[in-house]
């Protein structure tokens, strides 16, 4: 994920992957989002589902469970 938002050949892997997952009838989840760019990116290309530091640091389960009641 790291270059998605400024490496032309990273874009263009992760879009062909995205685009070829939603063909297939595949849902996709985006590992290791970190920034608003990368998740923008892979909003537009069509990606169902991220997670990373960009949401939340890894929490313990209380953390998590009182995290998402939050939301």
């Amino acid at each position: 994920m790291r270059d998605i938002t400024e490496d032309a050949d990273d874009k263009a892997i992760v879009g062909a992957i995205i685009s070829m997952a939603s063909r297939l009838g595949l849902q996709t989840i985006a590992e290791g989002v970190e920034t608003e760019g990368q998740l923008e990116f892979l909003r537009a290309q069509g990606c169902n589902e991220a997670q990373g530091y960009y949401f939340s640091r890894p929490l313990p389960a209380q953390a998590f469970e009182d995290f998402v009641r939050q939301q």
